[in-house]
């Protein structure tokens, strides 16, 4: 039998918002466009995303400390803004007085989630360069290359748990940021293609990331930015390539992530779970990037540096990966932005992308800030490859 969410515990907001003795973030409408209602597994009228704005008893603007505040007071209560985020996947924020990088660098923080410095991620693969504590470009690829809808790292065995994007500069047309459900995704799936979802069970995916020495495409990370944290000038070869492997080994995955040297990088080779388990729920999630490098292989002039195959090592059916993207298709909303807007993912069971832009690199400019959840993903079956981690401290 199917498994859904408890309406019990995953009511949406009531209408008149959620109050602390600050201030009320109250619930508004988006436009039909800009939102959707959730299949199942999700309880029956679940939009995606939440929009929420700040408000006050005498209309005034709320000063950031007073929302900081806020957030602070609730996530206190039960850690209101979290179990909100499980529900519906993915927060809009709209109203904030936000207006750089260390502003959404104090906000973002205020949820009180374990940051992903910049320094301490490992197999990074996109370039991105410090913008304030915790806080970098969300993505610096060309305005024409699209980003499909995807978890955060899912090519890698350390994945973050909550994912905040803020729109500083937004474009006037194009560049909307995907939303759609990775539990939706997973009950639709087994739906139609029962047979895809027993082998991604079974076998899992094993996934090959390539790094090299220089960036493989506009945007992309190197491989020191990956694993070089402690590479020094004046190393020579033999001591780079220890202290990258040492590098590795924080991901504490024994067998199941190896490598091979190459003559510009390297290799990694992960067995990792395409499914996984929402922690409160324990109601499986497709946590997976499938549907984006099919895409990308269709449409898109960059090469890939990642491939992703069964577990087993053999090719995953095109049938599977176009029917996936197909359904994505389906269940995605295009958010448009606004500026000031912060999206919240909660990456688990929310897929995030980016829409090419028409006009300027420059009018597009999307933050990011990435975030460890107290509980890691839980595992679909009980083999020891299947098991999610986080990287060790280093």
């Amino acid at each position: 039998m199917a498994t859904t969410l408890k309406k019990g515990a995953t009511q949406a907001f009531e209408p008149a918002g959620i109050t602390s003795p600050l201030l009320t973030f109250e619930q508004f409408d988006l436009p039909s466009s800009n939102l959707r209602i959730l299949g199942p597994p999700h309880p029956e009228g679940t939009v995606t995303p939440l929009a929420l704005r700040p408000s006050t008893l005498d209309d005034d603007a709320p000063s950031l400390d007073t929302v900081i505040k806020t957030v602070k007071y609730l996530q206190s209560q039960g850690r209101i803004l979290t179990k909100k985020l499980a529900v519906h996947g993915t927060l809009l924020f709209r109203g904030l007085p936000i207006h750089d990088a260390n502003e959404f660098s104090r906000f973002a923080h205020a949820f009180g989630y374990k940051p992903r410095y910049l320094d301490e991620i490992i197999g990074i693969v996109v370039d991105r360069p410090l913008l304030a504590p915790n806080v970098a470009p969300a993505n610096e690829s060309p305005k024409e290359v699209l980003i499909y809808n995807h978890n955060e790292s899912p090519q890698v065995p350390h994945a973050p748990e909550y994912i905040f994007f803020y729109g500083h500069q937004v474009a006037k047309s194009g560049g909307e940021t995907p939303i759609s459900s990775s539990l939706e995704l997973f009950h639709r799936i087994r739906q139609e293609i029962p047979e895809f979802i027993e082998q991604l069970a079974e076998k899992g995916i094993l996934s090959k990331v390539t790094y090299k020495v220089d960036s493989q495409y506009a945007g992309g990370s190197t491989l020191k930015q990956a694993f070089g944290k402690e590479i020094q000038d004046g190393d020579d070869e033999a001591t780079k390539r220890a202290k990258i492997e040492a590098q590795i080994a924080r991901y504490g995955r024994g067998k199941y992530t190896t490598w091979e040297w190459t003559d510009d990088g390297v290799v990694l080779t992960h067995w990792l779970p395409a499914i996984r388990t929402q922690p409160s729920t324990n109601i499986p999630t497709l946590f997976t990037g499938l549907a984006a490098y099919y895409k990308y292989a269709q449409i898109n002039a960059r090469k890939n540096p990642t491939q992703q195959l069964f577990g087993d090592g053999t090719p995953i059916p095109e049938e599977y990966l176009a029917r996936l993207a197909s359904i994505t298709d389906e269940i995605r909303v295009l958010h448009k932005w606004q500026k000031g807007d912060v999206l919240v993912y909660d990456n688990i069971i929310a897929q995030h992308g980016r829409q090419p832009w028409q006009g300027e690199q420059s009018d597009r400019v999307i933050m990011a800030s990435l975030f460890d959840g107290e509980q890691v993903p839980g595992a679909y079956i009980a083999e020891d490859w299947a098991q999610v981690v986080q990287a060790l401290d280093g």
